[in-house]
């Protein structure tokens, strides 16, 4: 620990003395070094991100880098309030038992076969994703998988793999997906709309070629569990042992959750009917919602605030936006912006390319709100330059989102799949044998984006 922490700083000073040598002022250089002490702090000491990004926000102010009132203006209280409501809602649903339905709707598929099983998992975990978020997705998901191959006694790693590659892909399919979906709405303007007309139908694409290459990788998985099925004959015997719930309070709660995504999905819309600032009817959505299950539920109400809004992650986020929003205020990220444009020539193609490759790259070893929240200010100093950042915008959603299917890093959806494998039936997934599928399913998902943002003026 005591050599990480060396190289943490070494490599904090070294950046701030670079940027200084490039023509960086001393408050720029500061912002550069703190917001690398909290990236590289987060990489190198997981369990104690919180702690650089209190200590990073604390010597913000102290050396007078930016003030109090920026720094809780580059917060991004929305974004924060945004994910607290539907982390709310996420508690009721996984309360009243919606969660068991949906992996009572896998064990219970009829004539099961291998592909049949591969397909329905990975259409699940994708809609998941896009409904509520790829954690909370996966967590059910690999519940699901682990139940039906112990039935049929094979080997769990490649439908977990799959499941949580799918959970990935999906989570760009929306803005409720991932964390970095709604920081992208809320920062560039994209509504829930133009997520659903444009993100979506790529991450489709993407899903329908993974199922595609999944099945050819793990052919001789698939070909033992069809032998199980056969043997066992199909499910019947699991689908008797397993009810569906569907009393009233779960179909009330699925009344909630409908009647929520259905305003998130008009949002732009009502916000113009009602002369709102775009997303304004976004952010409302989720804390109405928020409030009508707390008053509904009052008994529980608590609990849903103490256990099942993540407060140590929201904390860590608005401190690392805030931080983040720093190289803004300082002018850091336009001479950034300004060096990044004039290597691209001020092409956008180029820029694209960067922003999606880097992003992918970055994703695959760091968490990607980290690196999302590091790229934010630094494609809205672009706007100066007289660009159209729509397309760097996607970019650095797909990059983000198809990056981190690349290592069994490289997500939350990744760690928190392999970390249930690894507790309920101590199964460790080596590094090497999630790279092969994994790097394979990323390269080809960012290629199909990256083709499509260069060559298609939809996302223009």
């Amino acid at each position: 620990m005591f050599k990480r922490f060396i190289l943490l700083i070494l490599l904090s000073v070294s950046l701030g003395f670079l940027s200084r040598h490039i023509g960086l002022n001393s408050h720029q250089a500061l912002a550069i070094s703190i917001f690398s002490v909290s990236i590289l702090g987060t990489l190198l000491f997981w369990s104690f991100r919180l702690s650089f990004a209190f200590l990073g926000a604390a010597v913000l102010l102290a050396t007078r880098t930016i003030d109090l009132e920026n720094l809780i203006k580059f917060s991004s209280l929305e974004v924060i309030l945004f994910l607290t409501g539907m982390m709310v809602i996420i508690g009721l649903l996984k309360d009243e038992g919606f969660f068991a339905w949906i992996v009572s709707l896998i064990i219970r598929t009829r004539n099961l076969t291998a592909k049949k099983f591969v397909f329905i998992i990975s259409a699940i975990s994708m809609a998941l994703a896009c409904a509520v978020d790829e954690v909370t997705s996966i967590i059910f998901i690999v519940a699901a998988v682990l139940e039906i191959c112990d039935y049929f006694e094979v080997d769990p790693i490649p439908y977990i793999i799959i499941s949580v590659l799918a959970t990935n892909i999906g989570s760009a399919g929306t803005v409720l997906g991932n964390p970095i979906g709604i920081l992208i709405a809320a920062k560039s303007g994209l509504t829930f709309e133009d997520f659903i007309i444009k993100a979506f139908p790529l991450a489709l694409v993407c899903l329908l070629l993974t199922i595609a290459i999944v099945m050819f990788w793990y052919k001789r998985s698939l070909q033992q569990l069809d032998r199980q099925i056969k043997e066992f004959g199909s499910n019947d015997m699991l689908i008797k042992l397993v009810s569906i719930p569907a009393d009233r309070q779960t179909k009330s709660a699925l009344y909630i959750f409908a009647l929520t995504l259905l305003c998130l999905a008009f949002s732009h819309r009502l916000d113009i009917l009602l002369g709102l600032e775009a997303n304004t009817i976004l952010l409302i959505v989720p804390l109405m919602a928020a409030a009508f299950i707390m008053i509904w539920k009052n008994t529980k109400a608590r609990e849903f605030i103490e256990k099942d809004v993540e407060w140590w992650t929201l904390l860590f986020f608005l401190l690392l936006f805030a931080q983040a929003g720093a190289l803004k205020y300082t002018g850091a990220t336009d001479v950034m912006a300004s060096k990044l444009a004039g290597f691209a020539g001020n092409s956008q193609p180029v820029l694209i390319t960067i922003v999606l490759w880097v992003s992918a790259v970055g994703s695959s070893i760091l968490d990607n709100v980290v690196l999302v929240a590091a790229f934010i200010p630094v494609i809205q100093s672009f706007q100066s330059l007289d660009l159209n950042l729509h397309p760097l915008w996607w970019a650095l959603l797909f990059g983000g989102c198809f990056g981190g299917n690349i290592t069994l890093v490289g997500s939350t959806a990744n760690i928190v799949g392999l970390v249930i494998l690894e507790k309920e039936r101590n199964i460790r997934v080596t590094f090497l044998r999630w790279l092969g599928i994994g790097l394979t399913v990323g390269v080809v998902t960012v290629i199909i984006a990256w083709v499509s943002l260069l060559f298609l003026p939809f996302y223009r």
